[in-house]
């Protein structure tokens, strides 16, 4: 499980790489094709549809190395327990926010089947909308190794030997 884990880990870090390079190269080729007055009206839509993915992917990767921003002013100031407790009270509303952006994003994803983008007929915007409940679903999956890892720092959460 750990091996599958580590392999999903690396292909998501890789294409949050690539899809913000393609996203680049794409506006960057739609600009210099306007200014040769040859417009490429997909690339707009094509560059939305890999910042979208990247987006959650990105947030993901942050998320899992503790590089967010964070505001600590009132945590640093209460007692450690009151500090801990606040900690799983935000794993927690995080995991419910992010459980509501998955089933929110199949929804959206499901509704906006028949719609296609502008510059690319034919193609589902369903396709920048499901990024929404993927990214979701591997941000709620990190939110939850991050809550399982502060239980048993705590000595809250214990497995038998050999495993987790």
């Amino acid at each position: 499980m750990r091996a599958l884990y580590a392999c999903l880990l690396k292909l998501e870090a890789i294409l949050a790489g690539l899809f913000l390079l393609l996203m680049a190269v794409l506006i960057f080729a739609g600009g210099i094709a306007r200014l040769l007055h040859h417009p490429l009206n997909w690339t707009i839509d094509l560059s939305t549809c890999f910042f979208a993915w990247a987006t959650f992917l990105c947030a993901d990767i942050a998320w899992r190395r503790d590089a967010l921003m964070s505001i600590d002013v009132l945590t640093s100031r209460v007692p450690a327990r009151v500090e801990r407790a606040l900690t799983y009270a935000s794993y927690l509303i995080i995991a419910g926010f992010l459980c509501y952006a998955i089933y929110s994003g199949a929804v959206l994803s499901r509704v906006s089947w028949a719609r296609s983008f502008q510059g690319i007929p034919g193609v589902s915007y369903s396709w920048v909308t499901m990024s929404i409940s993927v990214g979701g679903a591997l941000l709620l999956v990190t939110t939850l190794l991050k809550l399982r890892d502060a239980l048993r720092a705590d000595g809250l959460l214990q497995w038998p030997q050999g495993q987790g």
